[in-house]
């Protein structure tokens, strides 16, 4: 099946949508990523459908004792051709 090509000049509305830990004073557990996970699914196949335009990424390094740990999260921006009901701001 072949799909259409996307023409970013439709695109009406961006919503950045962020997976992964945010700040680096708390640690985001397994159910609070699969919501964000969910919301991103959400975005890409519900009416109207979203397409990713883009995406960063981005990363903490936290001096915890001796340690050093690295917390790292994704932006996807998602393109609408117009901005959805359902998507509150």
């Amino acid at each position: 099946m072949m799909t259409k090509p996307f023409d970013v000049s439709a695109v009406g509305y961006v919503k950045r949508v962020i997976v992964g830990n945010i700040d680096p004073e708390k640690t985001a557990n397994e159910e609070e990523i699969e919501v964000q996970r969910q919301f991103l699914n959400r975005c890409l196949t519900d009416s109207p459908r979203g397409r990713i335009i883009g995406q960063e990424k981005n990363f903490f390094l936290l001096n915890i004792g001796e340690h050093q740990v690295v917390m790292q999260y994704i932006v996807y921006h998602v393109g609408f051709t117009r901005k959805p009901v359902w998507l509150e701001d």
